[in-house]
């Protein structure tokens, strides 16, 4: 009996571990997608994101969601889950790394 207590435990526990390492730790994929535009809109509203940048982000963030509900048709294989799951990595990397490259819409060049 403790065997599959202990058995139901550790594969509830791999059913919740993250699908990458991260700070964050695992988040659903639409929970994912609400933090991206929310990262976005935020970046845009204090300046931290050029419009072009913004533009840029919300391109692929589109583009990206289009992927996702072509393959979401027949059902999302392991292969396509690992696909957006590093897609979507990648596009928050980029949010990041725009709003952090000290690029920003209110700075004056002379």
């Amino acid at each position: 009996m403790k065997i599959a207590t202990a058995l139901v435990a550790a594969a509830t526990m791999v059913a919740f571990l993250p699908s990458t390492a991260g700070a964050q730790g695992w988040q659903s994929m639409n929970q994912r997608k609400v933090n991206i535009e929310r990262r976005i809109e935020m970046g845009v509203r204090n300046g931290s994101l050029t419009r072009r940048e913004a533009s840029n982000l919300r391109t692929r963030f589109a583009n990206l969601r289009r992927l996702e509900w072509r393959y979401s048709r027949n059902g999302l294989s392991w292969t396509e889950r690992r696909d957006l799951d590093r897609r979507y990595n990648a596009l928050s990397n980029s949010v990041r790394v725009e709003r952090h490259d000290r690029q920003d819409r209110h700075r004056r060049w002379r």
